[in-house]
């Protein structure tokens, strides 16, 4: 029997005692950092696996570091932490982890982040599909660009800067797009509205690098790894304008929500044939074998919940 369950002030309590006040400093500023991570259930092996915890914590701390979050627990606590709760809640299914370092002080009307206490929480809950759709992906490229690593460094997860994402997330999908496609600020290829993204072309896989406004993906990490090491396929991190991706082989998004989503048209052009290529399947078939633990090239990558 599940039950929701978070750790919240140091101690794991029922999810719904687990409340801020009104007047929280990150509820009305975005002073926090979070993480999205995924556990994944094999329901052959009654088993749930964390995939790369320690990376997604290894990130999180240095987005604390950047808001100067000072919460006292290493990665290797907050690792613990994280296998606690799991085990307290007892799922059996996939989870969608949510750990989040926040400004926990209750005052407004002060800006400084040297002067704000803060605080450490985690949740989770079942989560299945991301992006709603059994085939490729329709996009469309936003009007919205991304924010700039001198505005906010958008390779790591701070909540205020979700609001960039938010935007662009918000109108592609009000105009009937599954997902949306964001430039850095001259019009470069970023990224998602919560998602990596790579170009095939001529059997080489181009990813922008992460100084344009992108995210320091953990999954972007994986397929990068499994396409050269499973693939033998060269990946280029560079510089992509928007035409090339009309003109691309393939176009695939990656994340943790996401998974590995291949992109089918973009702005109403057809990408390739339409479909989630070659190229992307190989790669997303591999990678869903690891994060079930069931790829033995990938079994580091994986941390049992139930059995550790």
């Amino acid at each position: 029997m599940s039950s929701s369950l978070a750790f919240f002030k140091g101690k794991i309590l029922p999810i719904e005692e687990a409340q801020v006040n009104v007047m929280t400093h990150a509820l009305h500023y975005g002073t926090a950092v979070f993480e999205g991570i995924r556990g994944n259930w094999n329901k052959d092996q009654k088993e749930l696996y964390v995939f790369r915890m320690q990376e997604h914590y290894e990130r999180m701390k240095q987005g604390c570091s950047m808001l100067m979050l000072d919460i006292p627990y290493s990665v290797e606590e907050l690792c613990q932490i994280t296998l606690e709760l799991i085990k307290k809640c007892g799922y059996q299914e996939d989870l969608y982890i949510r750990p989040l370092a926040y400004k926990s002080d209750e005052l407004v009307a002060n800006l400084k982040l040297q002067e704000i206490g803060s605080d450490f929480t985690l949740i989770m809950v079942p989560f299945g599909q991301y992006l709603e759709t059994d085939g490729a992906l329709n996009c469309c490229t936003s009007s919205w660009r991304r924010v700039d690593d001198t505005n906010v460094p958008p390779r790591l997860k701070i909540s205020g800067t979700y609001v960039n994402g938010i935007l662009a997330k918000t109108e592609a999908t009000l105009a009937g797009f599954d997902e949306a496609i964001m430039l850095t600020q001259d019009g470069f290829v970023s990224e998602g509205s919560g998602e990596n993204i790579f170009v095939v072309a001529d059997n080489h896989i181009y990813t922008p690098p992460v100084s344009d406004s992108n995210l320091a993906g953990i999954t972007r990490d994986s397929a990068i790894q499994i396409a050269r090491s499973n693939l033998g396929l060269e990946i280029i991190e560079r510089r992509i304008r928007r035409s090339e991706l009309y003109l691309a082989d393939e176009v695939f998004l990656t994340g943790t929500a996401a998974h590995i989503q291949g992109i089918g048209r973009l702005d109403n052009r057809i990408i390739g044939d339409g479909n989630k290529g070659l190229i992307t399947s190989k790669i997303d078939e591999i990678y869903q074998q690891a994060i079930r633990g069931n790829h033995k090239d990938y079994i580091h990558w994986c941390t049992s919940a139930l059995n550790h």
